[in-house]
């Protein structure tokens, strides 16, 4: 570890706070004399002190630990290019539209890529009045279960949760054409165009 970037990095995040060295140093329980050490590259935090240094200042401890933020290009929010992440435990998803750090329920989170949907994995999709009609024939068990189903245009998305041993069924208004995603815990992250 680079005891120099991490205490730069330190000292820029507090600054980015409007806090002085004594203010984070007293939300910490420490003396301002620590905070100046670390920001001077002359010594590191305690390991015990990091999540709550993480919280004072806003940052994964990681990145806190690498001296360095990585910060995302400009990608113009390109909904074609949604990266969708979601915890393996909790099924917890969150979409984002460029490369994101995620952890949830204390283990980090990787980008799930959505396969084409093949055969009987497909959603059976009806037009009824100005509506998309969707249903599965998906079991909907408590062990394998559709948590979300996903509905992606250029412009927007609509997000909808489901819950074990309900059947799948749902209407989305017909505004155009998109690409229809739902996440099971068994067969993943899957799609199909619509």
């Amino acid at each position: 570890m680079d005891c120099e970037k991490i205490g730069s990095l330190i000292r820029t995040l507090r600054l980015e706070k409007n806090m002085t060295q004594k203010n984070l140093a007293d939300e910490l329980n420490l003396s301002d004399k620590a905070i100046s050490k670390w920001e001077r590259g002359l010594g590191l935090p305690d390991v015990s002190l990091l999540p709550s240094l993480s919280d004072v200042l806003g940052v994964n401890i990681r990145e806190m630990l690498n001296g360095d933020l990585m910060e995302n290009e400009s990608v113009g929010g390109n909904m074609k290019n949604l990266k969708y992440y979601i915890c393996p435990i909790c099924g917890n998803v969150t979409v984002s539209t460029g490369n994101i750090t995620m952890a949830c329920c204390g283990r980090n989170v990787e980008n799930d890529e959505p396969k084409k949907a093949k055969g009987n994995e497909m959603m059976t999709v009806e037009i009824i009045e100005d509506d998309w009609f969707i249903t599965s024939s998906h079991p909907m068990a408590k062990d394998n279960y559709i948590s979300f189903t996903a509905f992606v245009m250029s412009e927007k998305i609509e997000v909808i949760k489901h819950y074990p041993e309900w059947n799948l069924q749902l209407r989305i208004p017909r505004y155009g054409h998109g690409k229809l995603i739902w996440y099971c815990r068994k067969d993943g992250l899957l799609y199909q165009l619509l």
